[in-house]
């Protein structure tokens, strides 16, 4: 049977760069992790709906609700994250502005993700 491989591949050795995988498995975790996340927002969201201030303050505060609200945020801000380098990788073709855009899309990521959590850590410990 003959090999796949290109003369050039076996002269050089080169391989996959063995993170395309780990990011594909990333953001499917991350999609089914919203999935349920969200269906539990949506449900405290419609719970809480016409209820006066101090049973959502006691509500909020619970880390039965706090544990899962800044787990929402981590996995939709790593969910957001993966799909827009995605986007960037296959659309931006000059390297320098592919470049920007990538560190842009972390760094805008983090910043977004701290301030849910900042949030909901305020919300959690009685503000």
């Amino acid at each position: 049977m003959s090999s796949m491989r290109t003369p050039l591949k076996n002269v050089r050795h080169l391989g996959s760069a063995k993170s395309g995988a780990e990011h594909f498995w990333l953001q499917r975790v991350t999609a089914v992790a919203n999935l349920f996340l969200v269906i539990f927002l949506l449900w405290l969201v419609f719970s809480l709906a016409g209820a006066d201030y101090i049973s959502v303050k006691r509500t909020l505060s619970s880390p039965l609700v706090a544990v899962p609200l800044a787990l929402l945020m981590i996995s939709m801000v790593t969910h957001m994250r993966l799909g827009m380098q995605v986007v960037i990788e296959d659309y931006i073709h000059g390297e320098g502005c592919k470049i920007a855009l990538l560190l842009l899309n972390t760094f805008s990521a983090i910043l977004v993700g701290a301030t849910g959590i900042f949030a909901v850590l305020k919300l959690s410990f009685g503000a």
